[in-house]
């Protein structure tokens, strides 16, 4: 009886990683949410880069509610550029939307190797957010390129329950440790064309992982190339985890969705539901 009921259950796919208020997406949304709907992905959190996409994201998420999420921050990229006067405005953007449903995450935050330069700035704007997602205990969405096993070893010095290392790639050597502290990992499109995420994705457990397409990152391989990064390419990325994990494309769905709400405190909804 459990089991007809569960294989019955709508297919529902999650984009636990986009940048949807990025310029590149701005007279597109309308069509990227009906595109999203028409392939059964039910969730989008929308990654915030500094200020203004913050308040975009939260924009968003308002107006498409039950379907995109915001997740608030600056990223590491931003840091050079940033000033202490939008610092102190994020923060306090971030803190006096505390208890809106729309705002599930402080993301993309992190530190990032190329940016050695302003590495001291870059590592006091992540300690505030870092402090923030602390404070109002929400997950934290982390940008680790190059950077992954100090933040890792970072992590501990705060009281945060929810970690997410967005497109986990190296060191894999540090995956038991990262999967023992109940941190989640996301990946994306390369999940289907690169044996280093098809390493990540076989080694880690399917309770851990959450599927993202990173958009409008646009220097995918084939099936991908050329086109505009979607929420369209999630169900592709999914076939590829389901053959990785020698299961079922719905079996994966099913194991990743219930990931998103686990991790966000969310309750998603099918399309079914939201007709």
């Amino acid at each position: 009886m459990l089991k007809v009921a569960y294989n019955m259950k709508p297919l529902r796919f999650v984009d636990a990683h986009i940048h949807l208020s990025d310029e590149e997406y701005a007279e597109k949304i309308k069509e990227i949410i009906l595109e999203a709907k028409n392939n059964k992905v039910v969730a989008l959190v929308s990654n915030s880069m500094n200020l203004e996409t913050s308040i975009k994201s939260l924009e968003l998420a308002e107006r498409y509610n039950g379907i995109v999420y915001a997740a608030m921050g600056i990223h590491p990229w931003s840091v050079n550029a940033l000033t202490e006067e939008e610092l102190q405005q994020t923060t306090e953007l971030i803190i006096k939307q505390r208890g809106n449903k729309a705002l599930i995450a402080i993301g993309e935050v992190g530190l990032d190797y190329k940016y050695e330069k302003i590495w001291e700035k870059q590592l006091m704007v992540f300690d505030e957010m870092l402090r923030l997602a602390e404070k109002l205990n929400l997950p934290a969405i982390i940008h680790s390129r190059g950077t992954t096993a100090q933040i890792v070893d970072m992590i501990p010095s705060y009281s945060l329950k929810r970690i997410l290392l967005h497109w986990f790639s190296n060191p894999i050597s540090i995956l038991p440790k990262v999967i023992e502290r109940g941190y989640y990992i996301s990946e994306g499109p390369p999940t289907v064309y690169s044996n280093g995420i098809r390493e990540v994705v076989k080694k880690v457990q399917l309770t851990n992982l959450l599927t993202e397409t990173d958009g409008p990152v646009r220097y995918f391989k084939s099936p991908f190339y050329g086109k505009m990064t979607t929420p369209a390419f999630i169900p592709t990325v999914v076939d590829a985890i389901a053959e990785i994990k020698r299961i079922s494309a719905k079996e994966a769905a099913d194991q990743i969705a219930t990931n998103f709400e686990d991790f966000f405190g969310v309750k998603i909804n099918s399309m079914e539901d939201n007709a």
